[in-house]
């Protein structure tokens, strides 16, 4: 009797493994078909005339993001209405390896700044740059830096630190809504929001330790509200509530908690509570609170005018076309070479200007060294 009970739970045994390998094979299964599924829409998006900019967005923003970073170079520029036929020139530079990244940070930096003046850097600002150096390559970091630096990142290039501050404001009226208990806490406490600033202005680069985790929040933000960092850095504090009211109530306590981002956190599930905050509790309804009422953002008021310009753009076999058709054209109306371009010495002297900008370039070099070596000298040969 023992003996048939013993080969019964065998069998049984053996038929369970067998069914959770066969789980296992559909999981993996479902998971392929997915991004199969994905890739031809971003595909199909891409070629779509004008470009189905909306689709790219939630492809952008759904589970996994955008993939690759093949994927990236294609659809970012979309997300932000670049021309990938029509980029700044590829500024000269020495062939010294070991300088490249540092090289071409400080390049992508000054041109945009020497075009716009009204822009101001900050410090951070490298941070972004770098993630989309290492991603899309000189050339065209340049033109998405001077579309996100006119757009997204536009209060925090101002030449004080008000309209940042504005920014950050919108965090905590978020946390009162969801959580009264844990806004009341940290109210008690005097945190206030500086926690969360190398956040957002530096798109979460400066505090993750996985560059995988970086650009799938880019992928997010670029195709998002410009706000949307404040609604991911509120699902964090959500989603560590129980951690923070075990806290002291007193600013350090539960400042250092805070400010440190832990390794393990599920950014697909905060994505997603990112987006259900965003939808309940909108910009425009938070910004009747007494605090925001002062201030009027240019990332915001112009976010709307920005996202219809994109949804007009052609796909880029039109402008591979129309980028060869003026190719024949005479060359009277060439461009100017890019102000990057300049003397070596013109150029140290302008970055010579702030010390800690220059500490912060090397300090970017040697972090993306450690995100991906091999791939910083591929990419920039």
């Amino acid at each position: 009797m023992s003996g048939r009970r013993s080969r019964r739970q065998s069998v049984n045994g053996r038929e369970a493994t067998v069914n959770g390998a066969g789980g296992a094979r559909r999981g993996g299964t479902e998971i392929e078909s997915k991004k199969k599924r994905k890739l031809l829409a971003i595909h199909q998006a891409l070629n779509d005339d004008p470009v189905d900019v909306r689709t790219l967005r939630q492809c952008a923003v759904s589970e996994g993001g955008l993939l690759s970073d093949e994927i990236r170079r294609k659809v970012w520029p979309k997300l932000l209405n670049v021309n990938v036929y029509d980029l700044p020139p590829k500024p000269r530079m020495r062939a010294d390896q070991r300088a490249v990244l540092q090289e071409q940070l400080i390049n992508v930096i000054l041109y945009v700044l020497q075009r716009n003046k009204q822009l101001h850097y900050y410090q951070g600002y490298h941070d972004i740059v770098v993630t989309f150096l290492l991603v899309v390559g000189e050339r065209m970091a340049i033109a998405l830096m001077e579309i996100l630096s006119s757009h997204h990142l536009r209060d925090f290039m101002d030449p004080t630190m008000d309209s940042t501050k504005h920014i950050l404001n919108y965090l905590m009226p978020i946390l009162e809504q969801v959580k009264p208990d844990l806004h009341v806490f940290m109210k008690r406490a005097e945190v206030g929001t500086i926690f969360a600033l190398s956040w957002l202005i530096t798109w979460y680069g400066h505090v993750l330790s996985e560059f995988r985790h970086t650009v799938r929040l880019y992928d997010f933000f670029l195709a998002s509200h410009p706000l949307m960092p404040v609604y991911l850095a509120a699902a964090i504090v959500l989603h560590r509530e129980q951690e923070v009211l075990k806290c002291e109530c007193e600013m350090a306590s539960v400042h250092q908690l805070l400010s440190k981002i832990p390794h393990n956190l599920p950014y697909e599930k905060l994505i997603i509570k990112a987006e259900e905050l965003y939808s309940q509790y909108p910009p425009a309804e938070l910004a009747k609170q007494a605090a925001l009422q002062f201030h009027k953002s240019v990332t915001i008021s112009t976010f709307q005018d920005f996202q219809l310009a994109t949804s007009q753009q052609r796909p880029d076999a039109v402008l591979c076309k129309q980028s060869r058709e003026r190719a024949r054209l005479p060359p009277n109306n060439a461009k100017a070479p890019a102000p990057t371009g300049a003397n070596q010495l013109v150029k140290m002297a302008v970055w010579g200007l702030t010390a800690t900008l220059g500490a912060a370039a090397f300090a970017v070099v040697n972090t993306a060294m450690e995100w991906a070596p091999e791939f910083v000298f591929q990419l920039f040969p």
